[in-house]
């Protein structure tokens, strides 16, 4: 099966359905990650604070693919506040994964109650004109502090990586990233496992003969998410693959969209202040 591409706002191209290796213990990650290039997937998504990178360029070193085959994304772990430690931390990233060139980099929360998140972005631009990232984009960063990106910085994200699922589906802050052309990358895509048991998503499962993951899932690739679901268990692994030989009806999607209850799983992004 082919995974779609989507072309970022600098022409960059991301496949659409990744690999996340959150919560995966570092010992674990290399072997997971290869198994899930032996699935097919070319999209990695790890992260300073998960303590895995080394483990996520282990895999991609012992993988055989190309490098050019294989985009990965990281982001700057919270503690690294200032312009100087984030340089640093992004330059340890590339040095933890192996690589002299990362895909993406994000910032991984703005953390409004703690730091000015500004200078953070401005070692993120200085760090993709040095070529060491071919995109830099955010994570759980709301309208507000998109604007002041826009306002004092030169270079847009290329993506806004933010909780998204059939609980919270997120319509204005998606909508906000699609008109200013930033991608909208979900994380916590099943909410933690919360959305399988629910009914609806339960009777179109069993009318397409899929899992309730599977028809998650989907409804974030016909909405137009990048999504990276994460497990260790090779046929769950699979399963989150075999995304791309059905379709929703437009009456699906509508009934999924309908489940939204504006409900999070993981912290309020005005107010998470942990470093």
């Amino acid at each position: 099966m082919s995974v779609p591409a989507i072309t970022l706002n600098n022409g960059v191209e991301i496949p659409q359905l990744g690999f996340g290796v959150f919560q995966i213990p570092p010992e674990e990650t290399a072997a997971a990650t290869l198994t899930a290039f032996e699935v097919g997937y070319r999209h990695i998504d790890t992260a300073e604070m998960y303590g895995n990178e080394k483990g996520v360029g282990e895999a991609v070193a012992k993988s055989g693919l190309d490098r050019s085959d294989v985009f990965i994304t990281s982001k700057l772990n919270n503690k690294f506040l200032t312009y100087d430690d984030a340089l640093r931390a992004a330059d340890q990233t590339l040095a933890d994964l192996g690589l002299e060139q990362i895909d993406l980099f994000l910032i991984h929360w703005p953390l409004p109650t703690v730091s000015d998140f500004v200078p953070r972005w401005k070692a993120l631009e200085r760090f993709l004109a040095d070529g060491k990232a071919r995109a830099i984009g955010v994570s759980n960063f709301q309208q507000a502090h998109l604007e002041r990106l826009f306002d004092e910085t030169d270079v847009v994200p290329a993506v806004n990586q933010i909780e998204v699922h059939p609980y919270l589906t997120q319509k204005p802050l998606r909508d906000f990233n699609a008109a200013h052309g930033i991608a909208t990358e979900a994380w916590s895509p099943i909410a933690q496992g919360d959305v399988l048991d629910d009914p609806v998503l339960a009777k179109i499962a069993a009318e397409k003969g899929r899992s309730t993951a599977q028809v998650t899932l989907r409804w974030h690739i016909q909405r137009g998410d990048i999504v990276f679901p994460k497990s260790v268990t090779r046929s769950r692994v699979e399963e989150n693959f075999a995304l791309f030989d059905f379709d929703l009806s437009p009456d699906d999607l509508a009934a999924i969209d309908g489940l939204n209850k504006d409900r999070r799983r993981g912290p309020d992004p005005d107010t998470f202040d942990r470093v």
